[in-house]
């Protein structure tokens, strides 16, 4: 489990291409201060496994399904990644619950500065969007953001300075693809909801405690 508040921005020093997978060498400092061979690390907002490390660098072997879903098939060496631990229960929440389990990607459609913030405009299939509500949280490339818009086919978010600075988000240009991570509290409400007959009724809501 993420926050989605990234701790440092890391850089593809290598990868190794199967037929439909891959297997990433990231160079990192801070992040591996206290890893482990089998620890979670999100890479653009994925949750993936480290398979080995040797400071500065780990590896982690990226499956088909997680190339099919995100956006990481596009990473060249070089590449600046968002990188973020798991989370640990005695700190601080600072972003929202993510899970590194990619719903699919976005494309970016535009970038407008406005004062010291930038609108970025994505569009997206309608099995995310219907999942973004505005001022509810979404995950981009790891990023915790709030949808500032929500449409039927696109949505936006605003980019503080800070934010900015400290993630690879301003890197991307109009046409990008970018990893979606929807609210993960919407999924559960709506698997919960089609698989009740009854429908939601006030009975149903005092049941379980509303």
């Amino acid at each position: 489990m993420f926050t989605g508040i990234i701790e440092e921005i890391g850089a593809v020093e290598q990868i190794v291409t199967g037929t439909k997978s891959c297997s990433l060498r990231i160079r990192a400092e801070k992040i591996l201060s206290d890893a482990h061979i089998g620890d979670s690390i999100a890479v653009n907002g994925v949750c993936l496994t480290v398979t080995d490390f040797k400071a500065p660098y780990f590896t982690a072997d990226v499956m088909p399904e997680t190339m099919r879903r995100t956006n990481l098939g596009q990473l060249a060496k070089g590449s600046r990644v968002n990188l973020e631990r798991a989370m640990q229960l005695n700190g601080r929440f600072g972003g929202h619950i993510v899970s590194g389990h990619i719903d699919g990607t976005g494309t970016i459609v535009g970038m407008i500065r406005e004062d010291n913030a930038v609108w970025i405009k994505i569009s997206a299939d309608r099995s995310i969007t219907k999942y973004i509500v505005e001022k509810g949280s979404v995950t981009l490339d790891g990023i915790s953001l709030t949808a500032a818009e929500a449409g039927t086919e696109n949505f936006a978010v605003s980019v503080i300075p800070h934010t900015a600075a400290q993630t690879t988000l301003l890197n991307h240009k109009n046409g990008d693809k970018i990893n979606i991570e929807c609210d993960i509290i919407g999924k559960y409400i709506e698997k919960f909801t089609q698989n009740n007959n009854e429908g939601i009724t006030e009975d149903l809501l005092r049941k379980y405690g509303f």
